[in-house]
């Protein structure tokens, strides 16, 4: 079997003893942890309140995250939201005191970030409602995106209904080199695929290239897989992982992780549906749209493609963060530039906005002098929250349609 598979199969409800065939068995699973953003967990606990139980079935966390409108800054947006919204945050927080379920205020972090940071673990599975659900693939979890019924479903006991995906193999070779980041490679590979590519399939990433990625870095690949339609994104076991789960108070997930390991992998004959050969060293940074995610050009060609397609040639805003991009390597990188540029005495000639993808993230940024480097180029800071990654920024500079 695949990893991906191994990690599914081994959440079948109990009851479940038909034969799997890829893309037509309708299987039914059990997932180990719910995790709901603030949008859509709203309607989903009014659902589940309907059901009568006292405690939902499933693990489940609440994330503050989504309602959060990015605009002035930190210290303005923050206090704007939890006046705009705090009779929602109030009955979400006492609904999950009744329910038992964890719930993370306004300005903790992002959803993904935050179950990266605290419960994904290789092996496991989970469910979340929102699409980029699938950023737990880069601890080796099985993370599926559904919506707000499907997820009550769960809470109230029910197992989750799935057809079985198929397998889009990516085999990673090579190592990334220069100016090229984790990103390049799913932006890459949304190009191959195109945006309906990854739908009805898990996209399994494997190869020696995958093994010299960061835990964050994979995660970054799989949270962006949604934009091909991927039932959700994975990689199996690498040590950064356990490295990842140490680093994060986690030392006793790591040693159970570590004690299983050799399991963490696909067979040696496993079977994909599709396979798709990606080398690392080659791989150029790219520039992905406009108007489509799955519009793939390598930076190089640019400029080029701008002049021919006619496509808008200034920029207006440039931003760096959310539940993709704001690891401490992204984060990282993103401040050499701007060093660089302060070295230079240059500043942005347009609003730089920054959003950490959660509260530990940003101290720990903090610590390493990363954010006070963008701090002094003039950069907005944001909330630990979406803002204009879900669109929910209020852009000043632009003329209300």
């Amino acid at each position: 079997m695949t990893y991906s598979e191994k990690v599914l199969y081994s959440h079948l409800d109990d009851k479940f003893d038909e034969r799997i065939e890829r893309g037509t068995s309708q299987l039914k699973l059990r997932p180990l942890r719910i995790a709901c953003q603030d949008a859509t967990a709203q309607m989903a606990l009014i659902q589940f309140m309907s059901a009568g139980m006292e405690s939902v079935a499933v693990p489940t966390t609440v994330h503050c995250d989504h309602l959060i409108v990015s605009r002035d800054g930190e210290a303005e947006d923050l206090p704007r939201a939890m006046k705009a919204h705090r009779e929602v945050y109030e009955f979400m927080e006492s609904a999950c005191q009744k329910f038992n379920m964890g719930f993370w205020k306004p300005g903790a972090g992002i959803i993904h970030q935050i179950v990266l940071e605290n419960y994904a673990f290789p092996s496991g599975m989970m469910i979340g409602t929102d699409s980029h659900t699938p950023n737990a693939g880069g601890l080796g979890m099985i993370a599926i995106g559904v919506g707000g019924a499907d997820a009550v479903d769960v809470m109230a006991g029910l197992p989750l209904e799935l057809k079985a995906p198929k397998v889009l193999g990516v085999r990673l070779t090579g190592e990334l080199s220069r100016w090229a980041s984790p990103k390049d490679i799913i932006s890459a590979v949304a190009g191959m695929i195109t945006v309906k590519g990854g739908t009805g399939s898990i996209v399994e990433y494997f190869g020696p290239g995958a093994k010299t990625l960061s835990a964050t870095g994979m995660a970054t690949v799989c949270n962006m897989g949604a934009e091909t339609g991927a039932t959700t994104s994975i990689f199996p076991y690498a040590p950064q992982m356990a490295e990842y789960l140490r680093s994060n108070s986690r030392l006793e997930m790591a040693t159970a992780i570590e004690s299983i390991a050799l399991e963490l992998q696909a067979d040696p004959n496993a079977e994909y549906d599709r396979v798709i050969e990606l080398d690392l060293s080659t791989l150029e940074p790219r520039i992905n749209g406009p108007f489509t995610p799955d519009l793939s050009t390598p930076l190089s060609q640019f400029g080029a493609a701008v002049e021919e397609n006619k496509w808008p040639e200034k920029l207006t805003a440039g931003l760096i963060g959310s539940c993709t991009n704001s690891s401490f390597e992204d984060m990282g990188r993103a401040a050499s530039l701007a060093q660089q540029a302060l070295d230079a005495g240059l500043k942005p000639k347009m609003p730089l906005l920054v959003s950490p993808g959660s509260l530990q993230t940003r101290e720990t940024l903090d610590e390493a002098g990363i954010l006070p480097v963008f701090e002094k180029l003039g950069a907005v800071m944001l909330p630990n929250a979406c803002g204009p990654c879900c669109g929910s920024w209020d852009r000043v500079d632009m003329p209300k349609v």
